[in-house]
């Protein structure tokens, strides 16, 4: 065990947990109505809770078992045979496990912005516990836990590279996010803005001093490739907020709170899995095209294939992770079959666990609330308390 390195990975996982409660929970709150707010700060939090029982009882054994190529197995369900002694690498195992956790937790936690306003609870407690089961786990198990996906695999030597999970989190979450879109169809109204942007800029910046854990501690040591991805986090998501700010201003004549801080989560989406590989001029490019890059993917979702994805998941989170897995190949950190190979793999895999899966919870709890309930809002309707003393 490396005292340096336990130290700085119990301050990562701090922060990453940091980033679902409250950061995420802030972003997407603000970004619905007001009648909603309490629903999706719920909605964090109970998967927050879920994801961690969930993944000590059998998920960090799918995810980082001694199984096969495919699959972890669950040789180390509820951690049986691990303890404060057992190693990983230099850090505690039991500290691996719950750096880990951190992310089993925002995975899930990063779909809920595609369907907030409309869905029913119970389906997204069911749905996300089976999700990071069977869709994520495994995924996790193919590139960081040896698997398929990894050196060795069937990539060779030159398995894919995904330092802080632009597959693993950012594409797996995003395309999801886009199969419950589409399976729920559109919000009734749609049309309202955000009710608080204070809200949103604040878990927006809660968010990216998390992600310094996300990325930073994905290097699992305090050395210096964890300070190198620290840093290029920063100048992608600098970069990105600038350049989604300057295109809204070409394009609308205004540059938005809200524009500017979703421009840094494109960023930051952009540069995690490439944070371990490439340094700060890197970083430059791949923020300043990922500010244009997310923003007309939002354009093309909700305009163009008029898909209700509510807080654009895909088109920033699924965008920028793919967008950066394919980077670190254009600047030869990667092979190009490895990671586009992964791309596909992964991608399909996502959409038909996901598909199949909402139409099986659907079965056992409803999809959608019912008009009444929309209109009333959730907040109400659902968990009976209300944000605000108003109903707008």
């Amino acid at each position: 065990m490396n005292g340096a390195d336990t130290a700085w990975i119990i301050v990562a996982t701090a922060l990453v947990l940091f980033m679902t409660l409250p950061g995420l929970a802030l972003f997407y709150g603000g970004l619905v109505r007001a009648r909603n707010v309490l629903s999706v700060f719920m909605h964090c939090y109970a998967i927050a809770c879920l994801m961690s029982v969930l993944w000590l009882v059998v998920g960090y054994s799918i995810a980082f078992g001694d199984g096969n190529a495919v699959w972890g197995g669950l040789g180390k369900m509820l951690l049986l045979g691990v303890t404060a002694e057992s190693l990983a690498g230099t850090l505690p195992e039991v500290l691996f496990f719950a750096f880990q956790m951190t992310f089993a937790i925002i995975t899930p936690a990063l779909i809920v912005g595609a369907y907030v306003e409309r869905i029913g609870f119970g389906f997204v407690l069911l749905f996300s516990g089976l999700w990071m089961l069977l869709c994520y786990a495994p995924v996790v198990h193919w590139v960081w836990g040896g698997g398929f996906l990894a050196d060795g695999g069937i990539f060779g030597d030159s398995g894919v590279r995904d330092f802080a999970g632009g597959i693993v989190v950012h594409e797996t979450a995003g395309l999801a996010a886009l199969v419950i879109a589409v399976f729920l169809g559109k919000r009734r109204n749609a049309t309202t803005p955000p009710h608080n942007p204070g809200f949103v800029m604040i878990g927006a910046a809660m968010l990216w001093v998390g992600w310094f854990g996300f990325n930073g501690g994905s290097q699992l040591a305090a050395d210096g490739g964890a300070a190198m991805a620290l840093t290029v986090t920063h100048i992608s998501a600098a970069t990105a907020s600038l350049s989604w700010a300057l295109w809204e201003k070409i394009k609308f004549g205004k540059a938005s709170l809200v524009g500017i801080v979703t421009g840094t989560i494109a960023g930051l989406a952009s540069i995690t899995p490439a944070s371990g590989f490439v340094g700060p001029v890197e970083a430059l490019v791949i923020g300043a095209i990922a500010g244009v890059l997310c923003q007309e993917a939002v354009t093309l979702i909700r305009n163009g294939l008029k898909i209700d994805d509510t807080l654009d998941v895909f088109a920033v989170h699924g965008v920028g992770g793919i967008f950066g897995t394919i980077m670190i190949a254009a600047f030869g950190a990667a092979s190009w079959a490895a990671q586009l190979g992964s791309l596909l793999i992964v991608g399909v895999f996502t959409v038909v666990v996901s598909v199949v899966l909402v139409k099986l919870v659907g079965l056992v709890t409803p999809l959608r609330v019912d008009a009444e309930t929309e209109h009333t809002g959730l907040d109400l309707a659902v968990h009976g308390e209300r944000a605000y003393e108003m109903t707008s």
